[in-house]
C-alpha cells in the first residue's frame, strides 16, 4: 500500500517537483540534469508554438490590406484598326448618316468588327422618343450595312464607294433596345460573293455589353451607277 501511494503521488506532481520532492535518495547529479532536460524541453515547446502562430499569421492575407483597382483602370479601351478620318476615306457617308466611329478588327473581304458609341446628342434622339431615347432599329441596320461596306470597299477587294449599294436584308431581328449611353458593337461577315452578278452576301450580328442586340442577313450590289 505505501509502495502504491508513493507512485501515485510521484506521477501525479509536475516533473521539476517530482524529483525534488522524492522521499527516496537520487543523486544530485541526476536530478539536476532531469531538471534542466525538462526545463529545455518546456521552453523548446514553447517556442515552436510561437514560431507556427507567427508563420500562420504572416501566411494568411488580410483581406483589408488588399487594394483594389479603380474601376476607370479595370476595362481597357477598343482597339483602333481604323480610325473615324480612316473610315470617311473609304466610305461615302457624312453627318448625320455616318454611324460608324471606329474600325476595330479588319480582314479586308471576309470581316470588320466596328463600334458606333451611341450619345443622347445624336440626331435622332429628340424625336425616338422624346421621353424614351431608343436608337432607331433601321438605324442600326444602316450602321450594320456600313460596318458591310468597310468590308468590301477597299482597293484590295477591288470596290469603290461609286458603284456600291445596300441591297436588302433579310432575316432581321431586333433583340433588345439601344440606348443612350451604349456602345453598339457591329460585327459583318461575308457569306457569299458573285463577282459575275455583283452581289455580296453578308451576315450581320451587333451587341451590346456582350449581348446580341440585332441581327440578319444583308445584300450589297455592286456596279455601274
Amino acid at each position: 500500500m505505501a509502495s502504491m501511494a508513493l507512485s501515485q503521488s510521484v506521477f501525479s506532481t509536475p516533473t521539476s517537483q517530482r524529483f525534488e520532492n522524492a522521499s527516496f535518495p537520487l543523486p544530485s547529479s541526476m536530478v539536476k540534469q532531469s531538471l534542466v532536460t525538462f526545463r529545455s524541453h518546456s521552453l523548446s515547446t514553447h517556442c515552436k508554438k510561437i514560431r507556427n502562430s507567427v508563420i500562420t499569421n504572416c501566411a494568411a492575407p488580410d483581406n483589408d490590406s488588399k487594394i483594389e483597382t479603380p474601376i476607370e483602370l479595370r476595362y481597357p479601351a477598343f482597339p483602333t484598326v481604323m480610325d473615324i478620318n480612316q473610315i470617311r476615306e473609304v466610305l461615302p457617308h457624312r453627318f448625320p448618316f455616318l454611324l460608324v466611329d471606329r474600325v476595330i478588327e479588319y480582314n479586308p473581304g471576309v470581316s470588320a468588327v466596328a463600334i458606333k458609341n451611341v450619345t443622347i446628342n445624336d440626331n435622332f434622339f429628340p424625336g425616338h422618343f422624346p421621353e424614351r431615347p431608343i436608337m432607331p432599329g433601321v438605324l442600326m441596320v444602316e450602321a450594320m450595312a456600313q460596318v458591310g461596306g468597310l468590308v468590301m470597299l477597299q482597293p484590295e477587294v477591288g470596290g469603290s464607294k461609286q458603284n456600291f449599294f445596300f441591297a436588302g436584308i433579310d432575316k432581321v431581328r431586333f433583340r433588345k433596345p439601344v440606348i443612350a449611353g451604349d456602345t453598339l458593337v457591329m460585327r459583318m461577315t461575308l457569306i457569299k460573293l458573285q463577282k459575275r452578278f455583283g452581289i455580296a452576301k453578308m451576315e450581320g450580328k451587333a451587341y451590346v455589353g456582350g449581348d446580341v442586340v440585332c441581327e440578319g442577313e444583308f445584300l450589297m450590289a455592286t456596279g455601274s451607277e
